[in-house]
């Protein structure tokens, strides 16, 4: 299992289709956004986040890993190579841990959500093959951001992106803090400054870094 990461606006869920119509040797998952973008009793949780991060942050990401953690499960069984889009661990490490950090959930919420978190992925969940990290500055993010205009997300600002920024960096790049067995997962960083769709060149060029990633880590097991 690989997965893919990046900040918001980063082009994941684009590049997978791309992926998927390209590399049709490789399963795709994509964020199950339906299960917290939805409304339920005529609430969205991630609307409802945008709108008050400190009353709903817990709510959201309790949820969101509850709802990742089952795809995980799913998607490791898969007998070929599958590439997912975001994970338990950037739940964790990026939005949860840039939550608490910002005082969205107060300390004894952050206790109780790594109790489910360390209990759910130390038990359950296999260590993926290799991360892909879709790099993008937050300035380029926030303009596509702008420019698809989702209703879910017309209240982030460029400050949000900066600190989601900050947190892929420090787990991926600097892999501060994370679990001993993610340490050693190597990480693929795709430069993704310049838009990949409708640029055959680009596109190409993401995708042949990505054919060479997975058959090395393939390789190597």
């Amino acid at each position: 299992m690989f997965i893919l990461e990046g900040n918001i606006g980063a082009g994941k869920s684009t590049f997978l289709k791309l992926l998927a119509q390209n590399m049709p040797d490789i399963s795709v998952g994509f964020e199950p956004l339906h299960n917290w973008q939805s409304k339920v009793h005529g609430q969205s949780l991630l609307s409802n986040f945008y709108e008050k991060p400190q009353r709903w942050a817990y709510s959201l990401e309790t949820f969101a890993m509850i709802c990742r953690v089952f795809e995980h499960l799913k998607d490791q069984e898969c007998e070929n190579d599958i590439i997912i889009e975001r994970s338990i661990y950037s739940g964790h490490y990026v939005f949860a841990m840039n939550g608490y950090e910002q005082g969205f959930m107060s300390d004894i919420e952050w206790h109780i959500y790594n109790q489910w978190f360390n209990a759910l992925v130390s038990t359950k969940c296999k260590t993926p093959q290799g991360f892909i990290y879709l790099r993008v500055d937050p300035e380029i993010a926030y303009k596509r951001i702008k420019k698809r205009n989702r209703l879910a997300e017309k209240k982030i600002t460029l400050a949000y992106l900066k600190q989601i920024h900050g947190c892929h960096e420090k787990f991926l790049i600097e892999k501060a803090g994370i679990l001993p067995d993610l340490k050693p997962v190597p990480v693929l960083i795709l430069d993704c400054n310049e838009d990949f769709e409708g640029k055959p060149i680009v596109l190409e060029k993401h995708l042949s870094l990505v054919r060479e990633f997975v058959q090395k880590v393939n390789f190597t097991v």
